[in-house]
């Protein structure tokens, strides 16, 4: 088994490259790889893209054009732990480019229906302190909010709020 971790399989129907190619986009330290194309061995077009492997912010993945009978859901979404305002800016604006939605709580859906929490390390932290009304506050802030207000979660944290 590869001890470098898991490889997680997104299942597109005829957009895996396009993915590949958005993601490797949007996040640093990302880059394309494999490309197998059908032969013919397996429901599609013979010579369409099958499967492509990327690496997007570190992690690895297989892009599948495995047909229609699957779509993401927010059951499985992705976590990005963001440092600042201007990182939960970038990447709330950049991940629903051309066809996603913004939704509540930080979190969204790009144009593939994948499911993205834009979370604040700083947010993470306030939440799990051991003075449950500071971190109660800083909920309750949170659920108000579609794109996280860093300013407005350390303000409700505070007790200003």
């Amino acid at each position: 088994m590869d001890t470098d971790g898991f490889t997680t399989c997104l299942w597109f129907d005829g957009q895996a490259e396009e993915a590949a190619r958005f993601y490797v986009s949007v996040f640093g330290n990302s880059k394309l790889g494999e490309v197998v194309r059908n032969t013919g061995a397996t429901p599609g077009e013979a010579s369409s893209v099958l499967t492509v492997e990327f690496t997007a912010n570190g992690q690895k993945f297989v892009a599948l054009n495995g047909g229609p009978e699957f779509t993401f859901n927010e059951a499985i979404s992705f976590q990005l732990d963001c440092d600042d305002q201007a990182e939960i800016d970038h990447y709330w604006e950049k991940l629903v480019e051309g066809g996603g939605e913004h939704g509540p709580c930080g979190w969204l859906k790009d144009r593939y229906g994948v499911s993205w929490q834009v979370n604040a390390k700083r947010l993470t932290q306030m939440i799990g302190d051991p003075d449950r009304e500071k971190a109660d506050r800083a909920l309750k802030s949170m659920m108000t909010m579609g794109k996280l207000d860093l300013a407005e979660l350390e303000k409700a944290y505070a007790g200003g709020a």
